[in-house]
């Protein structure tokens, strides 16, 4: 992979811009991004009862925020990609911020799915850790990427530490209505922290020659590409088992007698540790291939899930089933990532990564939505437990036979 004068300092002109600046503002933005949806299976039940409304409800709102923050991601991805990522990071925010105010007015499931679902999935799309990663790998120098795409991913974990006990004692001392407005004064602070992470328009002067594809072009090589295929197949597991447990866990755990406060802990514990396999993994990937990474991940899930649901559940085997989850949590996104650019580069990655991110979201849309049909209709979760072991077992397979290399390109294709 050719490797610009860009990508090995900071935009020009910008002196205050520096590496160390540059991945503290794209921490913070991921932290503050990832908080409040990572927490919003602590509304549930509290809106619920005050608007009597079904969790299959809830269910498709959050279905509905993990698949448009998925097919919107490749959009914001290309304009970010083409015009730089201030802008899509502003308009991101003010999505995010306006949808969580929208939220606490909410009534009916309609203006429900219109908050929760539509404007906070496209705000997501817009400032979350994904355009965060697309910032680090344009803006630093190919020796530091890999740790700052760790730090990134972990960093939207230590939101998810900070937000879920926070969202839990803002509930409990000041109600929902409150917690979310609080929330939604949190995210205008992204639209400072951006200014950090700006990078310029894809021009001619400014990109390798090597890199210089159109956007069908770069399109057409990826999803021709077999390895790019099965990343992104592997990729749809994650999203359906990240998005059940974020949304669904905190009520199965009170479903079995488990406390709304021990449940906070648990999602906060999965934060915690995702930290350290976040920051792991982004070590590890210098050492090991990336696709045995990945394979071991969505495997050791798969085993954890299982031996959850296996036995009786307590505070003890909720924590620690938190702390396993936490490892392996986010920790998928460093290496699919750093696969992403080391198999096409860095000028299209926003998009390529976005459209990786669909299939995530795809899976986390059925992950919420049928969580919530199946419990409606059933009264259980079990199915759904089980269909996530099997989509990990199936998923470290899938990913085994990738190939980590650049994709070959015998002949540059100008834009």
């Amino acid at each position: 992979m050719t490797t610009s004068a860009a990508d090995l300092r900071p935009a020009q002109g910008i002196g205050w811009r520096t590496p160390l600046v540059i991945i503290i503002c794209g921490c913070a933005i991921a932290l503050l991004s990832f908080g409040p949806r990572s927490s919003v299976g602590f509304f549930i039940q509290p809106m619920g009862r005050d608007l009597s409304l079904g969790r299959d409800v809830f269910g498709l709102a959050l279905a509905l925020q993990n698949l448009l923050w998925g097919l919107g991601q490749p959009v914001a991805g290309a304009i970010a990609d083409r015009f730089g990522v201030l802008r899509v990071m502003w308009v991101g925010a003010l999505l995010y911020a306006g949808g969580l105010l929208m939220m606490r007015y909410a009534t009916t499931p309609l203006s429900l799915d219109l908050s929760a679902g539509v404007l906070i999935g496209f705000g997501l799309s817009g400032c979350s850790f994904n355009l965060v990663l697309s910032a680090f790998s344009k803006l630093l120098p190919p020796e530091k990427r890999g740790i700052a795409l760790g730090a990134g991913t972990a960093a939207g974990s230590f939101g998810q530490f900070l937000f879920a006990p926070f969202g839990v004692a803002l509930i409990d001392n000041f109600g929902w209505q409150s917690a979310l407005i609080v929330f939604a004064g949190l995210m205008l602070l992204i639209l400072p922290l951006s200014l950090a992470l700006a990078t310029p328009p894809a021009t001619s002067a400014n990109v390798p020659v090597v890199e210089q594809q159109s956007f069908r072009t770069a399109l057409a090589e990826a999803f021709g590409h077999r390895s790019y295929v099965l990343l992104v197949l592997g990729f749809f597991t994650c999203g359906f088992q990240l998005a059940f447990i974020t949304v669904h866990l905190p009520a199965y755990l009170s479903d079995r007698g488990v406390t709304a406060q021990t449940g906070g802990w648990v999602i906060a514990a999965i934060g915690l540790f995702n930290i350290v396999g976040s920051l792991g993994v982004g070590w590890l990937q210098n050492i090991f291939p990336k696709r045995y990474i990945l394979s071991v991940i969505y495997f050791t899930r798969a085993l954890s899930i299982l031996v959850f649901i296996s036995f009786p559940i307590t505070p003890f085997s909720a924590i620690a089933f938190g702390a396993i989850t936490g490892l392996t949590w986010l920790s998928t996104v460093p290496p699919t990532s750093a696969l992403v650019a080391l198999m096409f580069g860095t000028r299209w990655f926003a998009t390529l990564y976005g459209f990786a991110f669909v299939s995530h979201q795809v899976g986390g849309f059925l992950g919420v939505w049928l969580g919530g049909i199946v419990f409606e209709q059933f009264g259980s979760y079990t199915p759904i437990w089980w269909l996530a072991v099997l989509f990990g077992v199936l998923s470290a397979l899938i990913n085994l036979p990738i190939v980590e290399a650049p994709v070959a390109r015998p002949v540059a294709q100008p834009a």
